[in-house]
């Protein structure tokens, strides 16, 4: 889950001047990647070779 800490800290990482554009991308960058980190800790990832094997078949 995604927190005040880590949400602020990357706030403080953003220049002197930024858009609201780039704030939402960062916030919306930083909660797909604790959504990711949560569905590999729980083992909801596909192994590489199921993802190269469904890769194929999107990419024919």
């Amino acid at each position: 889950m995604l927190t005040k800490k880590k949400l602020l800290k990357s706030i403080k990482d953003l220049p002197e001047t930024f858009s609201v554009d780039e704030i939402i991308d960062r916030v919306i960058l930083l909660q797909k990647v604790e959504i990711g980190l949560e569905q590999s800790a729980s083992n909801k990832v596909h192994p590489t070779i199921s993802a190269k094997s469904k890769l194929k078949k999107w990419l024919k």
